[in-house]
């Protein structure tokens, strides 16, 4: 009988065990609030991380990363003796590993990051334990970590599909949180759970049900990696189409925003807003796994990712078209200046991961040296890279006042609430569609 016949049919190994300590690998935005929530609901938790900055930051009860709420049950947790960091794997009953997982080359999934948490928690691991993957991951990668471990730890019996019966539970669970309210859906959202075997799925069931209020769903390991995959690509796809109707509307000289607006008064009809690109850790990285994995098979999921990759190049195209004509009028183009209007990849958050916003300002920096300032209302010091481009972050006004060429890439709501009244001379590339 296959697990999830076994599931169906409600035959369920109960795995008892307590949680005293859990393990958080990789205190980023999603590995310490994880963290901070085991240690709410009065749980040791022991974080780890390569990063000795973020380990020191933590222990004096403050965070590294920008995430509302978040800093008082960090504060309230380190103070209370729940969560501390440290920069070296050390005992627990579950170890939960949440570090990157990048690509490198031609989209091909590094999985170097995965493999070095696992070998750092390998010596600790003892009889019960559970090791559960969170990172977003190709099919396939949480057997990879039961093929390490049982190289590591020939002595313990690790999970397999094969059998119930094992000294230490492996699973994998990714998380499905929006940056900007982690806090919130960490506890309200449905999980999905994927054991490598029945009795793994039940364990991480046990582990989650400390903070989870939401539905836990249990399957196979394989299962769980593409649902948090398709959930993505899904949404990459549906970026996509709208990425592509701005593209066709702006040849045929029609206000996508209206268009969008108006197809979207169809009762089954639901189109997405366009934007510079798609940006973060997932969506933009994601669909890769599974085409690398199923070439002949994902045309739509690569196409959209194409589409959606080429996004940044229209852009700057578009400013580029905008700053020949301001010269025409007689400004000499290394006079003219370019604002442009949001750094994050998306709204009202501080994460500039995978930004397609913050490669179009650089790649802007290197076509008009010197030329290019930049607004981000939610950092406050420059990233290196735009330090580097000799980019300035300005203020909204400042912007608004100095730059020939307006750029809105990101729709903060500091954006929203004003509509400027742009000069005679000044010109407007509007990729979100909220100054047009």
């Amino acid at each position: 009988m296959s697990q999830k016949q076994t599931i169906n049919n409600k035959q369920e190994f109960i795995v008892h065990h307590h949680i005293g300590t859990a393990s958080v690998i990789g205190l980023g935005y999603i590995g310490l609030p994880t963290a901070a929530m085991f240690a709410s609901r009065k749980v040791k938790v022991i974080g780890v991380d390569i990063n000795q900055h973020a380990v020191d930051t933590i222990n004096r009860g403050e965070i590294h990363i920008v995430e509302p709420e978040l800093d008082m049950i960090v504060r309230a947790a380190v103070s209370d003796g729940w969560l501390r960091a440290t920069t070296s794997a050390e005992s627990a009953d579950a170890f939960l590993i949440a570090v990157p997982t990048p690509f490198y080359g031609e989209h091909e999934p590094d999985l170097s990051y995965v493999k070095a948490a696992t070998e750092a928690i390998a010596p600790v691991l003892k009889k019960g334990d559970i090791v559960i993957l969170e990172s977003t991951s190709p099919v396939g990668t949480t057997e990879r970590i039961v093929s390490w471990l049982s190289q590591w730890r020939k002595d313990l019996m690790i999970a397999t599909r094969d059998s119930e019966e094992c000294d230490v539970y492996v699973a994998y669970c990714p998380e499905r949180v929006l940056p900007g309210q982690v806090v919130r859906e960490l506890v309200e959202n449905d999980r999905i759970i994927g054991g490598v075997n029945m009795a793994s799925s039940q364990r991480a069931k046990e582990v989650y049900r400390v903070f989870v209020q939401g539905e836990l769903m249990l399957t196979d390991a394989r299962t769980a990696e593409m649902a948090k995959l398709t959930e993505n690509a899904y949404r990459d796809v549906n970026i996509a189409f709208a990425n592509e109707l701005s593209l066709i509307c702006d040849k045929l000289d029609i206000n996508v925003w209206e268009l969008i607006r108006f197809a979207n008064h169809h009762p089954r009809v639901n189109i997405l807003q366009p934007g510079p690109g798609v940006g973060g850790h997932c969506i933009a990285v994601d669909p890769w796994f599974i085409v690398n994995k199923t070439p002949e098979q994902a045309r739509l999921i690569r196409t959209a990712r194409e589409v959606n990759d080429s996004k940044p190049e229209w852009v700057v195209s578009k400013v580029q078209a905008e700053v020949d004509a301001v010269s025409s009028l007689g400004k000499r183009k290394e006079d003219i200046k370019i604002g442009c209007f949001g750094l994050a990849f998306k709204p009202n958050i501080d994460d500039l991961r995978e930004s397609p916003s913050l490669d179009i300002v650089l790649q802007l920096a290197k076509l008009h040296a010197g030329a290019v300032v930049a607004v981000e209302p939610n950092i406050e010091q420059a990233p290196a890279k735009l330090l580097k481009a000799d980019v300035p972050l300005v203020t909204q006004e400042e912007a608004l006042d100095q730059a020939d060429i307006l750029v809105m890439l990101v729709d903060h709501n500091e954006f929203r609430e004003i509509k400027p009244i742009l000069k005679v001379e000044q010109r407007l590339v509007d990729a979100k569609g909220i100054w047009v």
